[in-house]
């Protein structure tokens, strides 16, 4: 299949994978994730630092929040599969390297990779191109969830086994979906076998935001809304845990920016601080 026959990721995949590389490329160590492989696949030319979206400046707290959102996930993963977690899911997962970049960890799991047909062929195409390949335990899963089809069917039809505990982490997701859409993901995910554990960010409403970080926020939603995917659910912390009490989780907790911000950038010198405005929902089955 020739390249210009491939759709393209969505720009939010794109953004996030740029983000992780110029945290490689322009913020002093320790850096929290080494991630340039994103930057291989999504190919964006070589003007792309010139981006209004890539001001080293300006997006300087987007960026540190992804890159602590990324740390947190990782973390989370190596101390899972530690106490024997082999599975790991990904909705999502956009232009996400974890397999690429942790071989030896990646390797140790079953890893399922949930996206939209498009994302998921442009992605695949460009991991052979560059010679990742796909291993056995690498699989994409296309999911096309504008035509109503059911990722735990999907997941199941890759291999996952639904008896078998695992993690599952959807990041940057819930803002463009409904909250019945994101209540039903949560009772699916519940219903996963003990000793499972999900990790969901969130937005918060504007008021639960840092001033200085609002301007930020709206631009965003802008953005958003001017690209064709508007943000259209906002949770406060205690909405969220709520949430994930009806749909059968017990213990979860919140994990809330300023504790990823202390936990990964408290010693950092260089000023580097994530932005407010997304935090987690850690789950446990």
């Amino acid at each position: 299949m020739a390249h210009e026959q491939i759709e393209a990721p969505d720009n939010t995949a794109v953004r996030t994978a740029l983000w992780r590389a110029m945290h490689l490329q322009i913020d002093p160590p320790p850096h929290l994730v080494e991630d340039e492989i994103g930057l291989q696949l999504a190919a964006p030319g070589d003007k792309w630092r010139a981006r209004p979206d890539m001001d080293p400046q300006a997006t300087s707290g987007f960026r540190a929040a992804i890159i602590a959102r990324a740390r947190f996930i990782e973390d989370l993963i190596a101390e899972q599969a530690d106490r024997g977690v082999t599975q790991y899911v990904i909705l999502g997962a956009g232009l996400d390297t974890f397999a690429q970049r942790k071989p030896e960890l990646a390797s140790r799991l079953q890893i399922f990779e949930v996206d939209q047909p498009g994302t998921q062929a442009f992605k695949r195409h460009r991991l052979v191109e560059l010679g990742y390949g796909i291993p056995d335990w690498l699989h994409l899963v296309p999911v096309d969830f504008e035509a109503g089809a059911s990722w735990p069917e999907q997941l199941s039809t890759a291999g996952f086994d639904p008896g078998r505990p695992a993690v599952i982490v959807s990041t940057g997701v819930t803002m463009y979906l409904t909250k019945d859409t994101t209540a039903a993901t949560l009772r699916r995910i519940a219903g996963l076998a003990p000793g499972s554990t999900l990790a969901m960010t969130f937005l918060l409403p504007t008021e639960l935001v840092d001033a200085a970080d609002r301007p930020g926020l709206r631009a965003s939603e802008e953005g958003a809304r001017a690209s064709g995917t508007p943000f259209v659910s906002f949770y406060t912390p205690k909405e969220m845990l709520a949430l994930a009490r009806e749909a059968g989780f017990r213990g979860s907790r919140h994990v809330s920016g300023a504790a990823l911000a202390k936990r990964y950038f408290a010693d950092r010198t260089d000023g580097l601080r994530p932005s407010s405005g997304e935090d987690l929902l850690l789950a446990p089955t």
